[in-house]
């Protein structure tokens, strides 16, 4: 998994390729300039084999152990005269799965998918493919409740979404509990999704996520460095990344590589007209060889705590260009690139309205702290990735 430029999380199934429902959102100011766009990517292969999906499982230490996230599972939407794309989603109720709002919805009511399928496989291995094996057991969504504040911008810190499902999922699947604990900065998290993958790793001229590996499950660590709107930044990056009323609590992390040359949240933030180039307040070295990333068709996916609830869903991948620390040019979930979330405390009220009894709550006025950065990144929504068989 691995974000680039801004790009919707959901990536293509079996071509892996920009989608053309793919966002990508670039801005700048000054001498900087960031695009933004949505992988799991490790700095060891996360893939291997043959081409065109590399079907052989890479390193074990991003292998996901059953039955601790067996209710992690893909979604494939298929949008008639479009195609199909993949994203990644996790059980939150009997029939619930919580995922990107951008997976679902291009936001303001727009038309959703023409049908959205949940592939769920017991017992899953790192060489298995629910969506396509014909061995998972598929259940349809026939509701959807994105959250009403989504504006479809590729950040936005509203990109979250409930789907229900037609019928139960199978008993051996797990519930996550959520946790709403406010501040995630500094937390250390694990990330799990379906997204494309690596034959390389991170690092180097061709590091990043190879095409066309998507609905794999791979796992990998990271830690929160901060969000838009945190205090000590006051109002510098909403003239850098778009306005506080959806950006404020957008989460990144970088793809640390263990070099300070890639720490990109360090140079970044020592890049600003507020923290100086000595600052040393978001400068860290990873951690450690279960670092990673995330890419196209890990959109939706969940971040968990250290006691195993979700905190968070994987939104898009962001890079501010190989002059602040990015492995490669462009935006592949090579190291040293930025991951956006979505964190679940500021939405208690929407998921739990959903939960409670199957409606939207009305959007309610949400105090955001502006944020402004004498700089610009790139960054793209980990956007849907078409699913081709």
């Amino acid at each position: 998994m691995r974000f680039g430029k801004f790009v919707c999380a959901a990536s293509l199934l079996a071509v892996a390729t920009s989608a053309s429902a793919a966002r990508i959102q670039t801005g700048g100011i000054g001498d900087l300039t960031w695009t933004a766009q949505n992988l799991i990517v490790g700095m060891t292969p996360t893939a291997s084999g043959d081409p065109p999906r590399y079907p052989g499982p890479g390193d074990s230490i991003f292998h996901v152990g059953s039955p601790v996230r067996n209710g992690v599972v893909p979604i494939i939407m298929f949008y008639e005269g479009t195609g199909s794309f993949i994203c990644s989603a996790s059980v939150v109720g009997p029939r619930t799965l919580l995922t990107a709002a951008h997976c679902v919805s291009d936001g303001a009511g727009t038309p959703g998918p023409t049908t959205t399928t949940a592939f769920f496989q017991q017992d899953i291995g790192p060489s298995d493919r629910p969506p396509t094996d014909g061995v998972a057991a598929p259940i349809t969504v026939d509701s959807y409740f994105v959250n009403p504040l989504y504006t479809g911008n590729v950040i936005d810190h509203n990109d979250i979404a409930l789907l229900r499902l037609s019928s139960d999922v199978p008993s051996w699947a797990t519930t996550f509990e959520m946790d709403f604990t406010p501040d995630l900065r500094g937390d250390d998290f694990n990330v799990v999704g379906f997204g494309n993958r690596s034959i390389v790793g991170g690092g180097g001229a061709t590091g990043g996520a190879t095409g066309g590996t998507t609905g794999f499950i791979r796992q990998g660590d990271n830690m929160f460095d901060f969000r838009y709107g945190d205090p000590i930044f006051g109002t510098a990056w909403y003239s850098v990344v778009g306005p506080q009323s959806r950006t404020e609590f957008s989460y990144v992390s970088d793809f640390d590589s263990g070099l300070a040359a890639n720490d990109m949240a360090c140079r970044v933030a020592q890049a600003t007209n507020i923290l100086g180039p000595g600052n040393t307040t978001f400068c860290d070295l990873g951690r450690g060889l279960t670092e990673v990333s995330v890419a196209g068709g890990d959109s939706g996916g969940p971040q968990f705590n250290e006691l195993g609830r979700i905190v968070s869903v994987t939104s898009y991948g962001l890079t501010f260009g190989t002059n602040f620390g990015d492995c490669r040019s462009g935006l592949q979930s090579s190291c040293g690139e930025l991951n956006g979330f979505v964190p679940l405390y500021i939405h208690r009220d929407f998921i739990e309205g959903v939960l409670g009894n199957g409606t939207v709550p009305e959007p309610g006025a949400l105090a955001m702290l502006v944020v402004g950065l004498g700089l610009a990144g790139a960054m793209t929504r980990r956007g849907r990735n078409t699913a081709n068989a």
